[in-house]
C-alpha cells in the first residue's frame, strides 16, 4: 500500500484540482480529499477531475477505498479534509444530477417491497416525500425495468429476485432518475453473463446520450473492453487517465504490488487486444 506520508507534486495536478472551484462542466472534482476512519487513513490526499460524456473504471485492490470514495463523493461518511465538487457545486446542490447503485451486498433485500417499489425511490425527488407515487411515476419505473431487461418481474418481492435480477433493479432505479453522473459500486459482482453484457449495454448507450457513469470493477482483463477512463487506487491515486494510455502493465505494478497475481495474464491480454486491432 502507498505511504500516506509520501508528498506529491501539486503541478502536476489538473489545473481545476489544483484550484479550489471547478467548471461546471466537469461532472466530477476532487481536491485533496482525506477519509479516515478511528484516525487512520482509508483514502489520501486523492485528487483529480473526471471527463463528461465517458465510461470510467476505477480499479485497485481490496482495502484500495474505491467505495470510500465513492460514498465521500456523496456525502454519506465524513471526510476528513478535501474538496468534491459536482458539476461545478456541492454534492447537496447537485444530488438530482447523480445516480447511485449501491454494492448489492449492503442492501436488505428482506424488506417487503416489490421491485417496481424500489425503482420507483429513484423518483423520490421528483414525487416528493410522503407523497404518493402516481401512475405516471409507476410507469416510469415499469419502463426502466423493461430497459434492464425484467419488466415481467416488476411485481416481484425483491427477495425472491435472484442475484443478478436485483442488480438490475437497483441499476432500473438509477437510470430512472435520467441523471447527468452515475456512480456505480461493483455492478457487476456476482452477476451472470448475461446480466454483466445487459449492463455494459447499458453503458454505452449511457455514453451514447452524454451522461458520465464512474464504476468501480475489480475484472482487470475487461477494463480495456468496458472502459474509456481508469482511476487507478490504491489509498492515493496512483494514475488516471484515459485507458490506452494509463491501464498499463507498470501502472498495475505500482497499484497492486506483489499482490497481483494475475499481472502476467492481464499484460498479455492487452497486447492481444492492441495487436488485433
Amino acid at each position: 500500500m502507498l505511504n500516506p506520508q509520501d508528498k506529491i507534486d501539486r503541478s502536476l495536478l489538473p489545473t481545476a484540482a489544483r484550484d479550489d472551484g471547478s467548471g461546471t462542466d466537469v461532472p466530477l472534482s476532487v481536491y485533496d480529499l482525506t477519509v479516515a476512519y478511528h484516525r487512520k487513513p482509508v483514502i489520501w490526499d486523492v485528487s483529480f477531475d473526471l471527463p463528461a460524456g465517458q465510461l470510467i473504471g476505477v480499479v485497485g485492490p481490496n482495502g484500495a477505498g474505491k467505495s470510500t470514495l465513492l460514498k465521500a463523493a456523496m456525502d454519506l461518511i465524513p471526510r476528513a479534509s478535501g474538496r468534491v465538487r459536482v458539476f461545478g457545486d456541492a454534492y447537496r446542490t447537485n444530488r438530482h444530477r447523480v445516480g447511485y447503485v449501491p454494492q448489492r451486498e449492503s442492501v436488505d433485500w428482506q424488506f417487503p417491497v416489490s421491485a417496481l417499489d424500489v425503482v420507483a425511490m429513484g423518483l423520490y425527488g421528483e414525487i416528493g416525500w410522503l407523497r404518493p407515487v402516481r401512475k405516471r411515476h409507476r410507469q416510469q419505473a415499469r419502463d426502466a425495468l423493461h430497459r434492464v431487461g425484467i419488466g415481467e418481474l416488476a411485481d416481484r418481492q425483491i427477495s425472491q429476485l435472484s442475484g443478478g435480477q436485483q442488480q438490475r433493479t437497483f441499476l432500473a432505479r438509477a437510470l430512472v432518475q435520467d441523471a447527468d453522473l452515475y456512480l456505480m459500486d461493483e455492478p457487476f459482482a456476482a452477476v451472470d453473463a448475461a446480466t454483466e453484457r445487459a449492463i455494459v449495454e447499458i453503458l454505452r448507450d449511457l455514453k451514447d446520450r452524454g451522461k458520465t457513469a464512474v464504476v468501480i470493477h475489480h475484472d482487470l482483463q475487461t477494463v480495456p473492453d468496458y472502459f474509456d477512463y481508469v482511476i487507478l487506487l490504491n489509498m492515493r491515486v496512483v494514475a488516471h487517465g484515459p485507458v490506452a494510455e494509463t491501464f498499463t502493465p507498470e501502472n498495475l505494478q505500482k497499484t497492486y504490488g506483489g499482490r497481483l497475481t494475475l499481472l502476467d495474464e492481464v499484460t498479455e491480454a492487452m497486447r492481444r487486444r492492441e495487436s488485433s486491432l
